[in-house]
């Protein structure tokens, strides 16, 4: 009775859909940063490349001015230009930015609105739970993730203030439009190594939160047979499963229309394709049988496959109500379907036995 309690099987997909609809999905915050530093980088690329002379022609200005230059119009006019070249790069920097911070939530989870997580739940403010939550294997996790990203991080980055350090001394000494170029060659390199860097977090946080996700959900076997025995009695699902099962049936009948050897008709409302293969059926097999729609499209498909369509109303009303699809044909039928078959031999020029 005990195993039946362990939460020890997968979840099944209504577990998940239900956890979806309450706002419980598999959410990666450093996954959705790397996206979100693949774009602000390629983003940040791009600005310096098309804003580039911009930058130059004001850096340049700036330069080149001399104390009698320096005066308050110079300095209003110098002061609302960068801010005006700033205010364009922040915004067409923020703007993807924030674009793919909403992508990077859809792609690893989807579209999803609930106010599930917005109500209020005094679980979450239970002290008791609250603790054993702070010493859980979870947040031991976390705790290792975030110390590991800072150490990393802080030798980056004290890595290139390093290298920065250690090349300025020379790069002042060069025409401004060298010291741009360096610059943004060192911006280049710095973001494609913290994009690096943050993929392999990124990646490595997905595979672990996705797995904590699944192991949250996972359920007992009594859970199982519950969630079966309460979806069974449900008469949507009810209803549900025995359209799928009807599908199911009439596309295997359809499929098997082209092996008959004639489709007996009404000829309007009844159609029934029997099949007769002497070497593994004793007697004449029903293979599809229909009214109406279903009726004509048997005979659309008969016609398809070049197969003999006789018309017969009484013996293929009498099929249709006393015969199920896949059963051979009882023997008050032997002598009314051994003629249509003798018929239907002869105008193909074979032999019945």
């Amino acid at each position: 009775m005990a195993d039946d309690q362990e939460k020890t099987e997968e979840p099944t997909p209504k577990k998940i859909e239900d956890a979806r609809k309450d706002g419980n999905v598999p959410k990666s915050q450093d996954f959705s940063g790397l996206f979100a530093l693949f774009v602000a980088s390629l983003t940040l690329l791009a600005l310096l490349y098309l804003m580039r002379d911009e930058f130059f022609r004001l850096f340049n200005y700036i330069l080149q001015l001399d104390h009698s230059d320096v005066n308050r119009e110079n300095i209003v006019a110098i002061s609302l230009s960068i801010f005006r070249v700033f205010s364009i790069t922040a915004i067409l920097f923020a703007i993807p930015v924030a674009i793919a911070g909403i992508l990077a939530a859809f792609f690893q989870f989807g579209f999803i609105f609930t106010t599930k997580p917005l109500q209020p739940d005094l679980k979450k403010i239970d002290p008791i739970k609250g603790l054993g939550n702070l010493f859980s294997i979870k947040k031991a996790i976390e705790g290792a993730k975030i110390t590991l990203k800072s150490f990393t991080t802080f030798g980056v980055g004290f890595y290139f203030f390093w290298q920065f350090i250690q090349e300025l001394p020379t790069v002042v000494m060069f025409p401004l439009y060298q010291q741009m170029s360096w610059l943004m060659e060192k911006i280049i390199v710095i973001a494609f190594v913290m994009l690096l860097v943050t993929a392999i977090f990124g990646i490595i946080d997905l595979l672990i939160v996705r797995k904590q996700y699944f192991n949250s959900l996972k359920m007992s076997k009594q859970e199982i047979k519950d969630e079966y025995k309460n979806m069974e009695g449900d008469p949507l699902i009810k209803q549900k499963i025995r359209q799928l099962q009807m599908q199911m049936s009439q596309r295997r009948m359809m499929s098997e229309i082209p092996s008959a050897d004639v489709v007996i008709t009404n000829p309007t409302h009844y159609s029934v394709a029997l099949r007769y293969d002497k070497e593994r059926d004793p007697v004449p097999r029903v293979v599809a049988k229909g009214v109406d729609n279903m009726a004509f499209q048997i005979r659309k498909i008969a016609a398809e496959h070049n197969i003999r369509i006789v018309p017969n109303p009484p013996l293929a009303r009498s099929l249709y109500k006393a015969v199920e699809v896949d059963e051979f044909i009882p023997d008050e039928f032997f002598q009314a379907v051994a003629e249509v078959l003798a018929y239907v031999y002869k105008m193909d020029n074979k032999k019945i036995d």
